[in-house]
């Protein structure tokens, strides 16, 4: 989270339009939730430990099949002396009407974990019910969804069985079938070789004086892992894909997403790194079993910023925000340094990306930030998917800004962005030292709420309340023959221009979204053709869906199914 290099000038925002007024986007709804959590990082210890700016993300997803979205939220750490220990994590049953239950306990997740920062939320064994991967300080645990005897649900640790058996520093893990063959395999992100025994420094005084964390050029990058995924409940260690012998390049890893950049079928992976060149993995398999990578990052233009610089890179995610029919990539970055927006420009023959973060309005907001969870979604049903950024300095005493910093919102106006931040809600009103933002729809009424986490602050719980008079919208589900979280595939909405969503594995900065695709149609109420372009192959078009609902599509299955859907 700071350079490896000197900077160049601040990049200066450019002119800015007044933010539009009118009722909020959002709502802070946490109090009525009885949502009351917040993720400690353990700096009352005063270590000054880089392992403190690290924060946590959010996972939202159905753990128990009734159709509702819960929320499973790392907890972090402390420390004992010098043991580095975890926190308790919490995982919130949906109630519905944003009312949620804490069955951590009951549910088996109130287990003595790591410190803890990333919780990927995907069905790794098919069987139909999402499992939880968490992230953290010496360790991994995979936790297995399972039936409890009596009706309902519960996790048990099989990260032995598994051989996910990982003592590295992880913070955000990917996931998504690399090889065809049905089953997702893991990315997952180290970070530095810090460790009070090992690499402990602590001389970084930013102002001469006072002592702080220290930057991250202080500590080695570790290598990232890949884990295949053995069909049979284990995994194993192919880190050795990633790049051709003598050629391996190393970063200290923050945010990963799995997604299809160039419409072959095959998710490829982007990977946001601190100080070092962010990765993008070009799946190069042409046939069911083959597992072929290839790092494209600097002669595709994703590795750097515009001016050659290695950013300080934390969270990520894509969209077709131009409607262009491909997913763009946005990285959130340190200060000195703005948002990279990867404009796509990808053909069958080469990956192609331009920085457009001038272009298309998001440089105003200046680079004074440090920027993580990041996000697209349609806020007011217009059928442009729109952005969240939120925002919180790594160090505990920043000289140029706060330590607490205001989140962003950006109103996608036909592919240029404007500022919405004070048209969002309380919230966004004031300044937070945020980490992981999840983006999903808690109540199933078609507008996208979100959960942020925060540093040794309570997560917060914003509801989606945007006007959309006159404006409707359609929802997807996608469920693979096989595939079950189906990683790679586009969904088309038919219009002019089209609208294409993309089904990813990770994003954001630690945190797991609602996998459903939301459609804004505008004043439409017709919805027209649907084609999903499934990781198989298979492409299957679906027509007769109605406007303001959800409708799962099942692969090989020729009719839409009305509603969320629900499993057990």
């Amino acid at each position: 989270f700071s350079r490896s290099v000197p900077p160049g000038p601040s990049p200066e925002p450019g002119p800015q339009e007044p933010e539009a007024v009118g009722p909020p986007l959002f709502e802070d709804v946490t109090a009525r939730t009885k949502i009351d959590f917040t993720y400690r990082n353990g700096e009352e210890a005063n270590h000054l430990a880089i392992i403190e700016s690290v924060g946590g993300g959010v996972a939202l997803f159905d753990y128990d099949g009734d159709g509702l979205l819960d929320v499973f939220i790392p907890g972090g750490g402390h420390y004992e002396g010098k043991q580095v220990l975890g926190n308790p994590c919490r995982l919130y049953k949906n109630m519905g009407n944003f009312v949620f239950k804490d069955v951590t306990a009951e549910v088996g997740l109130d287990g003595q974990y790591q410190y803890t920062h990333g919780a990927a939320a995907f069905d790794y064994d098919n069987d139909g019910w999402p499992d939880l991967l968490l992230t953290g300080y010496s360790r991994l645990v995979l936790l297995h969804n399972e039936p409890d005897g009596h009706g309902g649900r519960h996790f048990v640790d099989v990260t032995k069985p598994a051989g996910l058996d990982d003592t590295l520093w992880s913070t955000s893990a990917g996931w998504g079938d690399l090889d065809g063959d049905g089953f997702p395999e893991i990315y997952v992100c180290h970070y530095g070789d810090w460790g009070f025994d090992t690499n402990h420094p602590t001389d970084c005084k930013y102002d001469g004086k006072t002592r702080d964390v220290c930057q991250p050029k202080r500590f080695k990058p570790l290598p990232h892992t890949l884990y295949h995924n053995n069909r049979d409940g284990t995994f194993t260690d192919v880190s050795d894909r990633l790049f051709p012998p003598m050629e391996r390049k190393e970063g200290r890893g923050l945010g990963v997403m799995f997604v299809d950049v160039n419409g072959d079928g095959r998710p490829d992976i982007y990977v946001a790194n601190d100080t070092d060149d962010n990765f993008l993995f070009m799946n190069r398999g042409k046939k069911k079993g083959e597992l072929l990578l290839e790092e494209v990052g600097g002669y595709a233009g994703v590795a750097r910023d515009d001016r050659g610089y290695r950013d300080g890179s934390m969270g990520v995610d894509a969209a077709d925000f131009d409607r262009s029919g491909l997913p763009s990539i946005i990285v959130t970055n340190y200060e000195d340094e703005l948002p990279a927006l990867y404009q796509n420009r990808c053909t069958a023959e080469q990956e192609m990306f331009i920085f457009a973060t001038q272009k298309t309005g998001i440089a105003v907001i200046g680079a004074s930030n440090v920027s993580w969870g990041v996000g697209f979604f349609d806020c007011d049903h217009d059928g442009w998917e729109d952005l969240l950024i939120v925002s919180g300095h790594a160090i505990r005493y920043p000289s140029r800004s706060d330590r607490r910093q205001i989140p962003s919102l950006f109103h996608n106006d036909r592919g240029m962005f404007k500022v919405a931040t004070n048209q969002g809600g309380e919230y966004f009103r004031r300044a937070h030292n945020a980490r992981g933002a999840a983006l999903g729809d808690l109540d199933n009424d078609g507008k996208i709420d979100m959960v942020v986490n925060h540093l040794n602050e309570p997560v917060a719980v914003l509801r989606g309340v945007a006007p959309t008079e006159g404006r409707h919208w359609v929802g997807v589900e996608l469920v693979g023959e096989g595939n079950r979280d189906v990683v790679g595939a586009r969904v088309v909405l038919a219009g002019s221009p089209p609208q294409t969503r993309f089904a990813k594995g990770g994003g954001s900065f630690a945190s797991t979204n609602d996998p459903r695709m939301v459609f804004g149609l505008g004043t439409q109420t017709d919805v027209g053709k649907v084609t999903v372009h499934w990781p198989s192959g298979r492409v299957q078009e679906y027509t007769g869906l109605k406007a303001d609902s959800y409708w799962h599509l099942i692969e090989a299955d020729p009719q839409p199914h009305p509603g969320p859907r629900r499993r057990g």
